[in-house]
Parts: C-alpha cells; structure tokens; sequence
C-alpha cells in the first residue's frame, strides 16, 4: 500500500528523526492487552513486520483501559529505551498529550491509532488511523430508528468518558437519535471497559425500564457485558441492541438475534497500518496525516460474507 502525507507535516516529522533512529524497535502501545480487539491490533502489528529485518516491533498496554497513568508510563518508558518510532491508542485525550510531546522532542515519529488526543498534540504526531467514529454512531443510530421507531426509550452503554473514539462514536450516536426522533436516552453509563461492570448496569437499567425498545453498547466489553444482561433477563430480541466490535462472543450474538447489528472497526488494519506508517516515516518516506481504517455493520444476514469476515476475530 501506497501511503502519502501532507507536506509540511512530513518536513518538520522528519527534521526530528535522528540518523541513529532508522532502525530499531517500534513501540506499540494500546489501551489494554486484556482485549480481543487490542490482540487483533497485535496480529495486524505482527503482520506488517513479516520480512522486517531493520525493526523490531514490542506490544503493551496497561491491564485496563481505565489504567491511564500506566500508559503514560509505558511511553514515557518506551521513549526513555530510544525505541525508534511509537504506534500509540491513547486511552485519554489530555493525559497522553504531555508523552507524545515528549517524544516529538526527542526525535521519535508517533503514530495514533483509535483515539484522538486533545488540541495541545497537534504538529507533535505524525499520522492519526481510525475509524470515523462519529459516522460510525450516526449510522448505528439511524439502524435504531429504522428498527424501533422515533419514541420511546433507548439507553446507551459507553465505555470511559472523554475518550477521543467515545466522544465521537456515542456523542454523535446520541445527537442524530436528537435529531431525528422523540426517543429518549436513559445514560450513558459508564463501565470502564470492564464487562462484568456493564453487565450489572445493563440488568439494572433493564430492571428500572420494562419500556426500554433500544439499547447501544459502544466497545466489545461493554457490549458483550449488556448482551448477556439482555439473554439472563430473557430480554433478547426483546429490546433492540446494536453493539460495537467483533469478538466471538459478539458474532454470537448477532447470530442468535441478541444483536440486531454490530459495527466492527478495522483493528487488524489499526495495528498493521500503524506500524507501516511508522516505518515508512522512517524510511523518510510521505505518509497520509489521517487514514481511515474504516467500518462495517455486521447483522445475520452478512455476517458469513467477505465484507464481514475480512473485519471479524
């Protein structure tokens, strides 16, 4: 694949890059290591240094997505070894944003994947990967009104608030539900990633609303958490549920109508995109300031064909 970049972004990207740092290890950093689709930006980061001889390629993250403050120290670490070049998912906007101008200073290329870090980061990363998680949300939510009409109840399951990807994904989810219907949001709600956590709030909301008609769960443990609250209330199929990624247990519940849908992001192409970025930049080669990786509705009717296959794990 052919990548290109907007020209004075790649001037002062690749003024920074010392000689020394050519070649060498290429630091990819993710929100957790505790997650089918974290594992998936591995295989793709795994793929794109088959045949590598110049770079070695390392794989961290904190034990959850809420673990900020370790992220910012396995950057800070990754940049403190000189690691040639860093592939970073930020798991906050503003608390990454101090290490990815750390590493500018230093002289290491970084790529973000995912998520988004706030206004200070900018010139300071060299490329940004992700899925357009605000066409993302408006879509699901057009399925929601084309599914369950424009009134009643809908209740929305987020992962942690202020993430770059939730502020797009469920922000824009919850607008065009606004704009284009009288339903009303019960949440967000807020499991931190962790299913067990989105679980017991999805049971209680399901408790507390016997009118509910829709419910959203914006990432894969937050949404398997729910579509397994829906089977033990012997809710599902019941209430309209959309879901977010691409794991087993998320293609399960498509096919056995738990899940009207589930919008899998390209997180194979997250990791290998990422990395091949970087090394392009190292090579002193162009590369595109934003790359969309992309996304797919996954429902039972697609689920066994090419589109579907090529984004599920």
């Amino acid at each position: 694949m052919k990548l290109t970049l907007k020209a004075a972004l790649a001037a002062s990207t690749l003024a920074l890059i010392p000689a020394t740092g050519m070649a060498g290890e290429i630091a990819v950093i993710v929100k957790t290591t505790n997650s089918n689709f974290w594992q998936n930006v591995n295989k793709g980061a795994t793929a794109a240094m088959e045949g590598v001889s110049d770079h070695t390629f390392s794989f961290n993250g904190p034990a959850s997505e809420s673990a900020i403050a370790d992220q910012v120290n396995l950057v800070e670490n990754a940049i403190n070894r000189g690691v040639a070049g860093i592939v970073l998912a930020p798991s906050d906007p503003d608390a990454l944003t101090p290490a990815v101008k750390r590493a500018y200073e230093a002289g290491i290329p970084v790529v973000i994947v995912d998520s988004g870090l706030s206004e200070d980061a900018e010139g300071t990363y060299q490329a940004f990967l992700s899925t357009d998680n605000c066409a993302a949300g408006k879509m699901i939510a057009g399925k929601m009104i084309d599914k369950v009409g424009k009134d009643g109840k809908v209740a929305v399951m987020s992962y942690v608030a202020g993430v770059g990807s939730e502020i797009g994904r469920v922000g824009c989810f919850v607008e065009e539900l606004g704009a284009n219907s009288n339903l009303e949001i019960v949440g967000p709600f807020y499991s931190q990633s962790q299913m067990a956590t989105a679980l017991n709030q999805t049971t209680d909301i399901l408790a507390a609303n016997s009118d509910l008609v829709g419910i959203f769960g914006a990432n894969e443990p937050t949404a398997i958490g729910m579509g397994r609250a829906l089977e033990q209330a012997g809710k599902a199929g019941a209430v309209a549920a959309f879901g977010f990624d691409g794991n087993g247990d998320l293609q399960d519940f498509v096919r056995n109508g738990t899940l009207e849908a589930t919008a899998v992001q390209g997180s194979f192409q997250m990791g290998e995109l990422g990395v091949k970025a970087v090394m392009e930049i190292l090579a002193g080669n162009k590369v595109e300031s934003y790359i969309d990786t992309g996304v797919v509705l996954v429902t039972k009717d697609n689920i066994d064909a090419p589109e579907a296959q090529n984004v599920l794990y």
